[in-house]
């Protein structure tokens, strides 16, 4: 039988060294993030720069975001073997990231609003204060960026190989709670770079709009990364997999295999419980009297993301 037991599965695979490194990489940068939140809002208030200020408070939002994702590897770890979740644990990572991208939208509608106010009503900026604070950012920033993506690339390599020998997208394998925390930190270093250059321009070139203007770019920039990372996390939670290649491959694999019994599919379902692996559950239709489900599974047994399968038989009258 073409199955295994899946609480087990998911703990085993999903919370060795590739969860446990992306779990203590997101809890120390969510207090290095914290930390620095703290500099750059008293910076930027005290030096009068929005584009210092609106990334201060871009990266609060960060902070709490990266901290749900930590919060999200801990649950997901804690609840592993718990019988009452029938596929695991790992959408409450996805979840994670789901929220954080709600999160990343607030915080670009947020950075418009303290933009177009400063645009509007436009004060003293203290120039070398406020780039001395803002690179020290972007230097933290790219610190974290580092410590995230030595995850991600450890994530890659224990996971990534479940597609690998029928040519799949990989991109369906990886670990959407760490890119969210990782777009998070990507975001706060593309904002940072914002400010700095909004502030060379502004203590050169006395072009004081530029650092409002700047925070209206980044917040455009925030935007358009949290679509992406909620078009990706709300497709896994709808179970929207039907359009994966996986699933002709077990139609056509079905049909071609059994065509001398006249057997055909007349239903299939296939979603994902795992970051490379899935569940169907699929009708067939067959004129065989002694066809049976394991049959009918071995025709799909080179595709190992499978992680378990419910076949039902129709028998059709001669």
């Amino acid at each position: 039988m073409h199955t295994h037991d899946l609480s087990a599965w998911q703990h085993d695979h999903h919370f060795g060294a590739g969860n446990a490194a992306a779990e203590r990489s997101t809890r120390l940068v969510m207090w290095i993030t914290a930390a620095m939140m703290v500099v750059e809002i008293g910076a930027g208030w005290w030096f009068n720069s929005m584009a210092l200020l609106a990334d201060g408070w871009h990266m609060s939002s960060h902070a709490l975001a990266i901290g749900l994702s930590a919060f999200a590897y801990a649950a997901a770890r804690r609840y592993a073997r718990d019988p009452r979740f029938a596929f695991g644990t790992w959408k409450i990572e996805v979840l994670g990231g789901f929220a954080s991208a709600l999160l990343l939208l607030g915080v670009a509608a947020l950075m418009v609003v303290g933009s177009l106010e400063r645009l509007w009503s436009p004060v003293a900026i203290h120039y070398p204060e406020a780039i001395s604070i803002a690179v020290l950012g972007l230097v933290v920033n790219l610190v974290c960026a580092r410590l995230l993506g030595h995850s991600h690339d450890h994530h890659g390599h224990d996971h990534g190989h479940g597609h690998d020998h029928h040519g799949h997208d990989h991109a369906h394998g990886h670990d959407l709670n760490l890119r969210s925390a990782y777009l998070h930190v990507v975001a706060d270093a593309a904002t940072s770079v914002l400010a700095i250059a909004a502030l060379l321009g502004g203590w050169f070139y006395g072009w004081s709009w530029l650092d409002p203007a700047m925070g209206i770019v980044g917040a455009v920039l925030v935007a358009v990364w949290a679509k992406g990372l909620l078009k990706e996390t709300g497709k896994v939670l709808l179970d929207r997999e039907m359009d994966h290649p996986v699933t002709a491959e077990i139609r056509e694999g079905v049909e071609t295999m059994l065509a001398d019994s006249e057997t055909r599919v007349a239903d299939l379902h296939v979603w994902r419980v795992g970051r490379d692996a899935y569940a169907c559950a699929l009708t067939v239709v067959t004129h065989s009297a002694t066809l049976t489900a394991d049959q009918v599974r071995a025709c799909f047994s080179m595709h190992e993301e499978i992680r378990h399968s419910t076949v039902e038989i129709q028998r059709c009258a001669e």
